[in-house]
């Protein structure tokens, strides 16, 4: 299991240092969430932003564009420093043709759905992701509630990719937290993205260590 610090919940001022210590207590991903207006309503950031934190951090950078049209900025956040692009089922009209474009640029390719959004979408893809991100809050905003039919839906989604003796990661986004960390394990989720669970009040230390300590009894993090 790993756990990936989305840097949306992140004191932007201090965003260089935050990205220490969470590397220092020991995540595995960080996790760059990167927001049009047009696919959720809400702007974030783009490669720029992306290639400041990897120069900050080696830690793999899992990139997940909630984008429209995403196939036009794949090489940008490659070349950005992205080690995992994930893109949405949603906004892409020739979605095999998308995975398949960041695998050539030597990078791992991600699909997500969102909660609305059935798992046997991507049943005609298996083979072309290394990762599946199913939300568990409709994309847009930190800081929501984990949405509770979601955890079902990431039990259907690891028999979809044990079915398909797939090896790709099964991803969770969304209102991620202690409390539920462990539903969502059990469910047969491999990758936690944690947001407001790690950088809350700043203590992110000792919320890494509460994440871990929820999920011990589930499996190894």
């Amino acid at each position: 299991m790993k756990l990936a610090a989305s840097i949306l919940s992140a004191d932007f001022g201090r965003l260089a240092d935050q990205i220490r210590r969470v590397q220092a207590a020991g995540a595995d991903y960080i996790h760059v969430d990167v927001m049009d207006g047009r696919f959720v309503p809400n702007i974030t950031i783009g490669p720029l932003v992306v290639e400041a934190v990897r120069r900050v951090t080696d830690l793999p950078l899992d990139v997940h564009l909630m984008i429209e049209e995403p196939e036009r900025y794949l090489a940008d956040f490659v070349s950005a420093g992205a080690s995992i692009v994930t893109v949405h089922q949603e906004a892409c009209h020739h979605l095999q043709a998308v995975l398949a474009r960041i695998r050539s640029l030597g990078v791992r390719s991600g699909v997500s759905i969102c909660p609305s959004t059935p798992v046997q979408a991507v049943s005609e893809v298996v083979d072309d992701f290394d990762l599946l991100l199913v939300m568990t809050v409709n994309p847009g905003f930190g800081g929501q509630s984990l949405i509770p039919a979601t955890i079902d839906k990431v039990r259907r989604a690891r028999e979809l990719l044990d079915a398909a003796q797939s090896a790709a990661e099964l991803e969770v986004d969304g209102g991620v937290n202690a409390s539920n960390a462990p539903a969502l394990a059990r469910a047969g989720a491999k990758v936690f993205v944690a947001g407001s669970a790690v950088f809350a009040n700043g203590a992110i230390e000792g919320n890494i260590q509460r994440l871990r300590e929820a999920l011990a009894p589930v499996g190894t993090v």
